[in-house]
This record gives C-alpha cells, structure tokens and sequence, in this order.
C-alpha cells in the first residue's frame, strides 16, 4: 500500500509540474492574456477538470510553489533546534532560500517579468504573499504562546516577509538579508518567539 500511496503522489506531482511548466512556457510565448486554461491542459496533455484539480485559477498556474513556501515559513517557525529563537530560524530559512534561488538565471528573470508586466499575476503574487504572513503570524504567535491576532506577532511577519522586496537588486542577498534580520532583531529583541 506505501508503494502504491508514493506511486501516486509521484504521479501528482508529475502532473502539477507538466501543467506549470506548460503553463509558463505558453505564457512567456504568447502573453498571459492570449492563453487560456484549455490551452494549457491541452500542452500538458490532461483534461480540463484535471487541471482545477491541481490548481484553483488560471494564476495559479504561475505559482505552482505556493503551498511549498507556505509550509517551509510554517514549519522554520515550528520545527526549529531547540533554543533558537524564531528570528534565527527565519533568518536562516530567507539567507538559505536566497543561495537556492539563482537570481540571475533568465529563467527565473523571464518568470519575475511576467509576474511584474500582468496587473491579475501581481494581485494574486499580492495576496499569496500576505497570505503566507498571516500563517507566519500564526506560527509565530503560537510560539510565543500569544493569543491568535497578537500585533507584535503579525508585525514580526510583515517585516520578515517584506525582507525578500527589499533586498530585490542588492548584489549580496544573503548579506543584504543578514543585515535586514539584524534590524529586525533590534527593533523586537532575541526572544523565543
């Protein structure tokens, strides 16, 4: 049964994959507005009803990670060494996260054009985005053991989040990063949470 459970998430992830990459390649070539949903099914060869299964909307499609990067906040949050305080983890996770992410390879540029050039991708990047902050906030204030909603929780978020915007054409991100971590961890202390 194991087998079978993995053989199946290998094939979902196959298909969410094939369905993103399609999705992107025929954005990039024709423009976001020129392609619609049934075109990209068509490219990644499943139907229609396949796709929403994979992914809720159209922009969607342009940010396959989502829910990955979402759970990695979470879980920097949640499954840190015993000790180290919250700001560390993020800390550690954002320098971390910046030397995966080569930022001048042109696939990764031409992504980031489409996102900023599409007014629906740049909303939706939008709101990702603050979703995530609302689950770090979460994830936060529940380390502190704070009530849910908890203002210094949910300011540590923003300005965590906000970190990735403003190092955006630094030469040295993680340098950059390091330091925008440093002024955090000013402004709120060293504490667990």
């Amino acid at each position: 049964m194991t087998e079978t459970v993995g053989r199946r998430e290998r094939k979902k992830a196959q298909t969410r994959k094939a369905l993103a990459d399609a999705a992107l390649s025929l954005f990039l070539e024709h423009g976001y507005d020129k392609v619609g949903v049934r075109d990209v099914a068509e490219a990644a060869d499943v139907s229609v009803t396949t796709l929403f299964k994979h992914f809720p909307s159209k922009e969607a499609l342009v940010f396959d990670e989502d829910e990955d990067i979402e759970a990695a906040l979470v879980s920097a949050v949640r499954d840190r060494a015993p000790g180290q305080s919250v700001l560390h983890s993020l800390r550690e996770h954002f320098v971390e996260t910046r030397s995966s992410r080569r930022i001048d390879d042109p696939a990764v540029i031409a992504h980031i054009g489409l996102v900023r050039e599409t007014p629906e991708l740049q909303e939706y990047w939008d709101r990702m985005w603050r979703r995530h902050e609302f689950a770090l906030a979460a994830a936060i204030a529940e380390a502190a053991g704070a009530p849910e909603g908890d203002l210094r929780s949910a300011a540590l978020a923003r300005f965590v989040m906000d970190t990735a915007s403003l190092i955006r054409g630094q030469e040295d991100q993680r340098q950059a990063m390091r330091e925008l971590f440093a002024l955090i961890e000013a402004g709120f202390g060293d504490t667990p949470a």
